[in-house]
């Protein structure tokens, strides 16, 4: 009888620092998903460089350890994860459960926000959906179709005109571009695609993703006994790679001792497997990827000058969404179109006000925030008219004053300004000590502590009555010494 293995479970990593929350979700959700747990964001980061493959799921915490009570941790781990994981969907569980944080969450490139306490049922229906749409991409990605980049704006008709001229060269590529803006989009269905190594190997190695003492035998490859635990020899990323394509993303993140090995790849497609003297060459193309400056690491040191000026030779900008003008409606219309198809489901409508809403945003996590967007709109108004209140929860929109400034100005009233002179000359003719740093620091902390009263406590009203970002004034109450 032929012995068939039961499918591996989703694996869904769990962030929290409350470990009875961790235990009891890890309890619940088990049965569904192969559970793993961590407790802070530094924790998160080695245990991930430890699996053997990238969780599909995470649900992260906001309130992470140094700083339990604000989001800064929980929202650089989102980035993180996705610059580790670009295809995790990541649902934020946390009971800093504002709305401003909600948003700014998903902006970053979470899928959904769920605010503490949450029944098991219902968070497990949350992950349920997140997979199966992040299932219904990958179908999409191994199709053959049309070229992926939708749009007729400038930017994109640079970027096919670029992409059609250097995807038949062996020369290595740079792609450069903000986190979400579809990178190895471009590296796999453009530049390999449509190239004659369509039908070779198409290798992706994250370069973040990865513990920095093992990129070298992840890349090279290792004979046995070269380290402690290589009981055998191994093959690396540029042998497997053959005649096809290795793209290298992240590659911002390469050691330096690393990155002169891969230049002596770049320029005679030398290299050795760690342990070996032989000499072996790979025919791979190189395709490397970068949400950094490289022109500005390299000035500060962390990036080799020969390196990135090998690599960018034939150097692409994946364009941000904010420079796409119309074609924020177009790929509104293609995924809204996929999912709806894909799920047999109605497909929502914007009302115009929406639709101006939706021109007007800036996307700045640009399509994977556009695109869990679509994702959220379509699972909760399938068949109904999105008006612009209901879009506008979704996006991370700048919080607005609730209050004018008095006499209509924001600080450039002439009756003001005079009225303020006039009694800094006062002050400065008495000849006393004075500080101006002491005085705007005092001034600062009263109308904070002025806003937090009007506000009952609230931190986002209160950023709103002052006309600041709520990160802004987390950040000028801690440095004015205030307790959360």
């Amino acid at each position: 009888m032929t012995d068939i293995s039961p499918p591996e479970k989703p694996l869904l990593l769990i962030v929290d620092d409350d470990a009875l929350i961790c235990d009891t979700l890890s309890f619940s959700l088990s049965p569904h998903f192969e559970v793993l747990s961590s407790h802070s964001r530094p924790h998160c980061m080695q245990l991930l460089r430890q699996l053997r493959r990238p969780p599909e799921l995470a649900l992260v915490d906001l309130g992470l350890p140094p700083l339990p009570h604000r989001p800064d941790e929980g929202f650089a781990l989102i980035s993180d994860l996705l610059k580790i994981a670009p295809e995790i969907r990541i649902v934020v569980l946390s009971g800093q459960s504002e709305d401003g944080n909600a948003r700014h969450a998903r902006t970053l490139g979470a899928v959904d926000f769920v605010a503490k306490p949450c029944n098991p049922g219902d968070l497990q229906q949350v992950l349920k959906r997140a997979l199966a749409f992040r299932v219904l991409d990958e179908r999409r990605h191994k199709g053959d179709g049309p070229s992926p980049l939708i749009g007729n704006s400038p930017a994109i008709q640079k970027l096919q005109a670029q992409l059609r001229q250097y995807a038949d060269l062996p020369f290595a590529v740079l792609i450069e571009g903000e986190s979400g803006s579809g990178k190895e989009i471009i590296a796999s269905d453009c530049l390999h695609y449509d190239s004659r190594r369509r039908d070779k190997p198409f290798l992706a190695l994250n370069c973040a993703a990865i513990s920095p003492n093992l990129v070298e035998a992840t890349l090279f490859g290792y004979a046995r006994g070269a380290f402690t635990g290589a009981i055998t020899t191994k093959a690396g990323y540029f042998e497997d790679a053959a005649d096809g394509t290795l793209f290298l993303d992240e590659i911002g993140e390469l050691a330096l001792e690393l990155q002169a090995k891969l230049l002596r790849v770049l320029e005679n497609g030398e290299y050795q497997r760690v342990g070996e003297t032989q000499q072996r060459v790979s025919r791979a193309r190189i395709i490397a990827a970068t949400n950094r400056d490289l022109r500005k690491e390299v000035r500060s040191g962390n990036f080799r000058a020969d390196l990135y000026h090998r690599l960018s030779v034939c150097s692409i900008v994946a364009p941000p969404l904010r420079e796409m003008a119309d074609d924020k409606l177009l790929l509104l219309e293609h995924f809204r179109q996929l999912y709806a198809a894909q799920t047999q489901q109605l497909p929502f409508s914007l009302s115009a006000d929406a639709q101006g809403l939706w021109l007007d945003y800036a996307f700045p996590g640009n399509v994977r925030e556009l695109r869990n967007i679509v994702i959220r709109l379509a699972t909760r108004y399938s068949g109904q008219t999105v008006d612009a209140g209901a879009l506008e929860a979704e996006l991370d929109l700048p919080d607005e004053p609730l209050l004018a400034p008095a006499n209509g100005a924001a600080g450039g009233d002439e009756v003001g300004s005079d009225a303020i002179i006039a009694a800094a000359s006062q002050r400065l003719r008495q000849r006393e000590p004075f500080s101006l740093d002491g005085m705007l620091a005092a001034t600062e902390r009263g109308y904070i502590e002025a806003a937090l009263k009007l506000a009952h406590g609230n931190v986002s009203q209160a950023a709103r009555l002052l006309g600041i970002h709520r990160t802004t004034l987390y950040n000028r109450m801690e440095s004015a010494g205030r307790e959360r």
